[in-house]
């Protein structure tokens, strides 16, 4: 049986620069803490320790990957974040030395001590891995999740990873592809261009005029994304110290 996957499984809004050691860092960490709150035990935290393995600890300072999980822990989510508040957030983090978990539990909270990097070391089910664990202030441990960041913001804990990837696949869509090659022959048999036979397909999962809505919501975060690039000046984040060139080629 094919997974079928929606324009919505591909086409999401997150902050940048990767939807692997960005967003899913940042849905983890969110992940994690709910499940600490679900489980009563958000209130006896005292201490978090969150591992990066793999990939995502050989390039997730260039990635952003700190700077996700540390707001994916504070509550936020990659499709609701105002990119404009987040390097005061972070200051205020770092400057104080505490996190305000899920904006309900105050633990101290430092780098280099609670966010170890570990860039000889993998786990096993993918090189996208970070481990996270809670403990109270006996340093007994009471919660701890492995997850993989698998691309595309998706993110699976240690038991959904080895599961086979589910998104609809109990969904019978009515132009079933696997290949450029399906879909063009699809249109062709059909009639149908290419957005009309995604768009019969999307329909099995939510009315016409939701889908439309979240188009043009995706469309107007791009649009956001350009403006702010135009708007911002200085170097970009990161050790290469690689100057913004959009605002005056813009102006040019």
């Amino acid at each position: 049986m094919s997974v079928e996957i929606s324009v919505f499984d591909l086409f999401k809004i997150g902050i940048g620069p990767s939807s692997s050691h960005t967003v899913g860092p940042m849905k983890a960490a969110l992940r994690f803490v709910e499940t600490l709150h679900a489980k009563n035990f958000l209130r006896q935290t005292a201490t978090l320790q969150i591992e990066l393995f793999g990939s995502l600890a050989l390039t997730g300072k260039g990635h952003g990957t700190d700077r996700a999980i540390l707001l994916g822990l504070a509550g936020e989510k990659p499709e609701l974040v105002d990119p404009d508040t987040i390097a005061n957030r972070l200051a205020a983090i770092r400057s104080a030395k505490r996190l305000v978990l899920l904006n309900l539990q105050v633990i101290p909270f430092e780098e280099k001590k609670h966010l170890i990097f570990h860039y000889d070391q993998s786990l096993p089910a993918h090189p996208n891995g970070m481990r996270f664990t809670a403990a109270d202030n006996s340093q007994k441990t009471l919660c701890q999740e492995v997850y993989y960041s698998v691309g595309g913001g998706f993110v699976v804990n240690d038991k959904e990873a080895q599961l086979p990837p589910q998104l609809h696949e109990d969904t019978s869509i009515p132009f079933p592809f696997n290949s450029g090659d399906d879909l063009l022959q699809l249109g062709r048999e059909h009639g149908l261009a290419i957005h009309q036979l995604v768009m019969e397909n999307e329909k099995c999962w939510r009315p016409e005029t939701e889908i439309r809505e979240k188009l043009f919501q995706i469309w107007q975060v791009m649009q956001g994304c350009v403006q702010r690039g135009l708007r911002q000046e200085g170097m970009l984040p990161g050790v290469l110290k690689v100057k913004r060139r959009a605002p005056e080629l813009y102006r040019e």
